[in-house]
């Protein structure tokens, strides 16, 4: 589906982008050069800028700000979060950042089919064992999840990011969900080169 059928599928009141504010344009200007096209989450968030703008803030925040997560194990949190959802558009798009980031495009199918099938470090198996608890049996998480990820070196702010950021993606895998949100074409071949010999 094109973004232009797509946002008329919407019926949102989504406003031209010459008629956004500059920031915002220059922030499209940049995922156009930086992607080739622009999600179309973020053509639909521009249907109200009140939500929009936090919105932005707070993905650019939990997926490269500061943190003792890699942008990859980000990613990959927003990959089996939106695996347990079933969210279609999340997985398409964050699949594509996992194969991009990690340079493994077996890794990144593994990550949105089962992650649990995929050859992690105990860390990284963890880490999206707590996301996915939290995703599916929240009440059930508990103190001894917690220590888990302190016995394998997660600081209690590495852990706050783990949830924040599993929280972010149910969020937004059920807004995805409730509007039928479609992914753009262009990632469903991004990053499948050869893995790399590791």
């Amino acid at each position: 589906m094109s973004l232009h059928d797509y946002i008329m599928a919407l019926d949102l009141p989504i406003p031209p982008r010459d008629k956004l504010p500059v920031d915002l344009q220059e922030f499209f200007a940049l995922c156009d050069e930086r992607l080739g096209f622009l999600p179309n989450v973020l053509a639909a968030y521009s249907n109200d800028l009140d939500q929009f703008r936090p919105f932005l803030d707070l993905y650019k925040a939990l997926m490269f700000g500061a943190s003792g997560l890699t942008e990859l194990e980000r990613e990959m949190i927003a990959v089996a979060v939106s695996s347990s959802n079933h969210c279609f558009y999340c997985l398409t798009a964050h699949g594509a950042a996992v194969r991009e980031q990690s340079g493994d495009p077996a890794l990144g199918e593994l990550m949105v089919m089962n992650y649990r099938a995929a050859d992690l470090p105990a860390r990284q198996r963890a880490m999206l064992d707590f996301a996915v608890k939290l995703t599916e049996r929240s009440h059930e998480v508990g103190e001894q999840d917690r220590q888990i990820l302190r016995d394998l070196g997660f600081t209690e702010k590495d852990i706050w990011d783990i949830a924040n950021i599993a929280g972010f993606y149910n969020m937004t895998n059920r807004l995805a969900s409730a509007t039928d949100m479609q992914p753009n074409p262009q990632y469903h071949g991004m990053h499948r080169g050869q893995s790399d010999p590791k």
